[in-house]
C-alpha cells in the first residue's frame, strides 16, 4: 500500500504540531512543509528531517502532495484551500472554516466537483471524552460549557468567539439533534482591539438550552462542558478527558443518594486521532466525522453571536439548518 502524501502549509505553533504528528502516523509520507517565513520553514522542516518551501507553488510542484493540512491564519483559509482543491488535493482547514458563511459554501461546491475530502479540523470532536460521552448522550436539556484562560499575544487575527467559543458551538450542535430558535450574547475586549471574553445563550426548538462562557483574559485556565438530562447530570473535563456521571438513586433508609460514575476508556491525543482520520478518509474516500458542513453550521452561528456582541439585541431570531 502506498503512502498518503501529506503536506502541511503553515507551520507556526499549530502548524508544526500537525507536521509533527503526520511524521508518526503509518503509512504517511509528509512531503513538504509550508510557511512564508523562509526562516520558520527551514528550522521546523530541518527539525523533522522533511523537505521545506516558502513558495507554495513550488511545493505543489515538487511535493506533489495527495492531501494537505491548512493552518495558515484564518483570512487567508479560503484562498489556501480553493488553492489546494482546485489542484485535487484533499485539504483539512483548521477552524474557523473561512471568514464568511459564502467561503465555506464555495469550497463545499468545489471538494464535491472534484469528489475530494475537506475535513475541518475541530480537534475537540476526538477528545477521547467527547467521543465517549457522543455515544451515551440522547435528550440533553441544558448545556453549560466553559472555556477559559490566561491571555496569549499568539492569536490576534480573530476575537475569542472565533478563536476559543466555535470549539464549543460545534460540539454542542453535534449533541444536540435540533434546529435553533433564538439566540443572545455579550462580550467585551479586555487586551485586544477584538472581545477577549464573550458569553452566549442559545435556545433550540425542541426545549434544549445552552450557555457558552470563555474567555482568553482569565487567570484561572478551565475546559469543561457540563450536560443536564432527565436522570443524570455528565461532566467532560476536555484537559484531562475525564468523564464524571452524577444520578440521584432512592433508597430506603438514607433517601436520595448521589452515585457518580468515572468511566473507564483509552484516552489518546486528540490531533493524532484527527489526523489518523482525515488520512483513512483519503485512502478510503469516506466522508470525514468533521465535514464542510459542519464547520459552516458553527461559522454561521458564530456571526450570529458577533453580531448580538457588536449590536446588542433582545433574544435575535434566527434560522439555521442543523443536522
Amino acid at each position: 500500500m502506498d503512502p498518503v502524501r501529506v503536506g502541511v502549509i503553515g507551520v507556526g505553533h499549530l502548524g508544526f504540531h500537525h507536521a509533527r504528528v503526520y511524521t508518526e502516523l503509518l503509512n504517511t509520507e509528509v512531503v513538504g512543509i509550508v510557511d512564508t517565513n523562509p526562516e520558520r520553514a527551514a528550522a521546523v522542516g530541518e527539525l523533522l528531517g522533511v523537505p521545506f518551501f516558502s513558495d507554495i507553488g513550488k511545493f505543489y510542484k515538487y511535493g506533489k502532495p495527495d492531501a494537505v493540512s491548512v493552518v495558515v491564519p484564518t483570512v487567508q483559509h479560503y484562498e489556501t484551500a480553493r488553492q489546494a482543491l482546485s489542484m485535487g488535493t484533499h485539504v483539512l482547514i483548521e477552524k474557523p472554516v473561512t471568514s464568511t458563511v459564502e467561503e465555506a459554501e464555495e469550497l463545499l461546491e468545489l471538494a464535491a466537483v472534484g469528489n475530494l475530502v475537506l475535513q475541518v479540523g475541530h480537534i475537540e470532536r476526538f477528545n477521547s471524552a467527547v467521543q465517549h460521552v457522543r455515544n451515551i448522550i440522547k435528550d440533553p436539556l441544558f448545556l453549560q460549557s466553559k472555556r477559559i484562560g490566561p491571555f496569549s499575544s499568539r492569536i490576534s487575527d480573530v476575537g475569542v468567539v472565533l478563536d476559543l467559543m466555535i470549539h464549543d458551538i460545534d460540539i454542542i450542535l453535534s449533541l444536540v439533534h435540533s434546529e435553533i430558535s433564538s439566540l443572545s450574547a455579550m462580550g467585551r475586549s479586555v487586551r485586544s482591539s477584538l472581545e477577549d471574553i464573550a458569553t452566549a445563550q442559545i435556545a433550540f426548538k425542541n426545549g434544549a438550552l445552552a450557555q457558552i462562557l470563555v474567555s482568553r483574559v482569565s487567570e484561572r485556565r478551565l475546559r469543561q462542558l457540563e450536560i443536564m438530562e432527565p436522570e443524570r447530570f455528565v461532566t467532560i473535563n476536555y484537559e484531562t478527558q475525564d468523564v464524571s456521571i452524577h444520578r440521584c438513586v432512592q433508597e430506603k433508609e438514607c433517601g436520595l443518594v448521589e452515585v457518580i460514575e468515572h468511566p473507564v476508556f483509552p484516552k489518546r491525543e486528540p490531533l493524532k486521532l484527527e489526523l489518523q482520520h482525515f488520512v483513512t478518509c483519503v485512502r478510503e474516500g469516506k466522508q470525514p466525522l468533521v465535514g464542510i458542513m459542519d464547520g459552516k453550521r458553527a461559522l454561521e452561528v458564530a456571526i450570529s453571536i458577533l453580531k448580538q456582541i457588536q449590536t446588542p439585541q433582545k433574544n435575535q431570531e434566527i434560522s439555521f439548518i442543523t443536522g
